[in-house]
């Protein structure tokens, strides 16, 4: 369990850095913005691959593929457009915090998971975790107010569009903990590494498809003229997103994902939100508010309290089985 804790951990602070990309490339789209990404993937895993190709043939099945298919689909194109979309709208702060709340989603979610603790054990931690994730809310619409306390109805609908994908970008990472987490725990046959290539090479061949079609559509359709130094800006970054956030930090998740219940491995995600924030504020040069400061601290209580309840549940159980 300490071992899945950190590697946890240390996902997130990886994947921290993807909410910065949107905001180095703002004149590249959403949607240009994953397929560079995922191709980038592909062939960072293909290399990857190559030295165990033979063996990972061996063990794969159609289920396998299927089921790599999908996840690749929903927890990294779409939950990446959502959220460079989110990102590009809204900020990085409140789109960091709103996907923030995947540690009450996936706990929910995998409530009656094997290994997981009655969620009456659970109700302080998350609700501090929503606490946190309220603070920032309170302060998504500070800016747009003027001094004569009128708002700008352009800037709502930005707003509520950049929350919306937010959203979006939430339900779809949800979806993929849950079922990657379940899968990996019924079929034991990969390792976090080999999932991972696997998993990359899967998204590499979708991002390619997806990268065909924007290149056979008429120009400006998917992405606007831009000039040249910044698609070698872009190729870096998604280079930089593809061996980081994409191989080495889904390695690491797919490790964790292995040695902890849905309830515990669902708080590690706040990880990645504390990381973003972190990031965005030295990028910006700036000290977070009052309310962001508040919300990282509310979050890493609810999380480090869900930790010790998972710790303490082993000796617990132990305490109250009976004896044979």
């Amino acid at each position: 369990m300490q071992r899945g804790v950190m590697y946890g951990m240390s996902a997130g602070a990886i994947w921290g850095f993807i909410f910065l990309a949107p905001r180095v490339l703002p004149d590249f789209s959403p949607l240009t913005l994953s397929i560079g990404r995922y191709l980038m993937y592909g062939a960072v895993s293909l290399a990857v691959a190559l030295p165990i190709a033979r063996g990972l043939l061996a063990k794969l099945t159609r289920a396998d593929f299927m089921a790599l298919a999908r996840l690749a689909l929903v927890g990294n194109l779409l939950y990446y457009m959502l959220l460079a979309s989110a990102v590009q709208l809204v900020g990085v702060a409140p789109a960091s915090l709103i996907v923030g709340i995947l540690p009450v989603t996936v706990t929910l979610a995998g409530r009656r998971d094997h290994g997981a603790i009655d969620l009456k054990r659970l109700a302080g931690p998350l609700l501090l975790v929503l606490a946190g994730i309220a603070c920032i809310n309170l302060d998504v619409f500070r800016d747009l107010l003027g001094v004569s306390g009128a708002v700008s109805q352009t800037s709502i609908g930005t707003r509520l569009a950049g929350l919306a994908c937010a959203v979006g970008a939430l339900a779809a990472w949800t979806w993929y903990a849950v079922v990657n987490a379940r899968y990996l725990q019924a079929n034991d046959h990969f390792d976090g590494n080999e999932w991972s290539v696997l998993w990359g090479i899967v998204t590499g061949l979708l991002g390619a498809v997806l990268g065909a079609i924007a290149w056979m559509l008429p120009a400006g359709t998917v992405q606007a003229a831009v000039a040249p130094e910044r698609w070698h800006l872009f190729w870096i970054v998604s280079i930089a997103l593809a061996t980081g956030g994409s191989w080495l930090g889904n390695m690491l998740w797919n490790a964790a994902a292995k040695r902890l219940p849905l309830t515990l491995s669902g708080q590690m995600i706040a990880f990645e939100t504390l990381f973003a924030l972190l990031y965005a504020f030295i990028y910006d040069g700036r000290w977070p508010r009052t309310p962001e400061v508040l919300a990282v601290v509310l979050l890493l209580a609810g999380v480090s309290w869900s930790v010790r309840q998972h710790t303490v549940q082993p000796a617990v159980s132990a305490q109250e089985a009976p004896a044979h």
